[in-house]
């Protein structure tokens, strides 16, 4: 059965909104939803599926042959304003340090401005290792914004989610890091 072409890049555009959106539900919800629990559960469950539709359009994109560059552009940044604004919004909730949020966003943030600054010589895809990055990243920002404490108790949901996002800060410092490298690499190869 034929998708439309451009499934997979509404699917990647409408994580967009959908993270404002997130965002406010959740810092409308307060600190570990205590000032409203019904709020915080729909902000996470919210932030789940938004994160999920990344694995869906680059699914149908790849099953489909109809991968673009726009999409290979534009996912990446989808799913960095919708984790940004996890970390944002935990960090302003004071439930996750800000200097991991800050290290976080200086790598993501910045390798973005990089691809926007050599989308005219090419379209940079996610490594591999971006990839891994990105669900771990998702798999610890969907752990600390679910109030899941109400029924893991409030001393093991703080300890599992510092260890994810210790994990997290280190996967995304070392793919960015093997994109700084491969990107000299590639250079020099061309030259």
């Amino acid at each position: 059965m034929a998708i439309p072409r451009q499934l997979p890049n509404a699917i990647t555009i409408a994580r967009i909104p959908l993270a404002l959106v997130f965002f406010v539900l959740l810092l409308a919800a307060g600190t570990f939803g205590a000032q409203n629990p019904t709020l915080r559960w729909v902000a996470g469950i919210l932030f789940v599926v938004a994160i999920s539709t990344d694995w869906v359009d680059g699914y149908l994109a790849r099953r489909h042959d109809i991968v673009s560059d726009f999409g290979k552009l534009w996912d990446p940044i989808a799913d960095k304003l919708l984790t940004g604004a996890g970390f944002i919004g935990l960090a302003v909730l004071v439930e996750v340090p800000w200097w991991i949020v800050i290290v976080i966003l200086v790598r993501e943030w910045g390798i973005t401005v990089h691809r926007f600054m050599i989308v005219s010589e090419h379209v940079v895809a996610a490594a591999w290792m971006g990839k891994i990055k990105t669900a771990v990243q998702a798999v610890a920002l969907s752990w600390a914004l679910l109030p899941l404490q109400v029924w893991v108790g409030l001393d093991l949901w703080t300890a599992v989610t510092q260890v994810l996002m210790v994990i997290a800060l280190v996967l995304t410092v070392a793919s960015g890091i093997d994109y700084v490298v491969a990107q000299v690499r590639g250079r020099r190869s061309a030259r």
